[in-house]
């Protein structure tokens, strides 16, 4: 099974609850997952006084997605999120396998999602939580 890098909002309740539950029902069905929400609940990230905390954070999920295998990149919402479309770019850059997960109804432009993103998930996107667990078996 893969190992995954989950690139997804953490900003509100229902993102984190979200990611959570995802991320329980990867481990399994066999995936590890690195959710970056998981590794930072005592590091001060204000942007007065937290500059140490936000730049060890950067590096821990720069590291987290060079040791993974796979990205998933979570779509949802009006607008990807600006954190996660940066690390899929990163991914992308590193060679990484990436999927998508949008369960939204919701398009950037033209009636679809963003080309740069769509053009960085090479390797599919999933349009429900079955659909993407047998993208990954499909996989791996």
């Amino acid at each position: 099974m893969a190992s995954i890098y989950f690139a997804a909002p953490m900003f509100c309740q229902a993102e984190l609850d979200f990611n959570e539950l995802l991320a329980l029902l990867l481990r399994e069905n066999g995936h590890e997952v690195y959710l970056p929400q998981e590794n930072t609940p005592d590091v001060d990230l204000s942007p007065e006084t937290g500059k140490a905390g936000r730049r060890s954070v950067f590096l821990e999920d720069i590291t987290a997605i060079d040791n993974c295998d796979t990205l998933l990149f979570i779509m949802d919402g009006r607008v990807p999120d600006e954190g996660a479309c940066f690390e899929l770019g990163y991914a992308y850059a590193k060679g990484k396998t990436c999927v998508g997960l949008k369960t939204d109804v919701r398009t950037s432009e033209l009636g679809g999602d963003n080309m740069m993103l769509e053009g960085a998930l090479h390797y599919g996107i999933a349009r429900s939580v079955p659909e993407l667990l047998e993208l990954l078996e499909g996989m791996y």
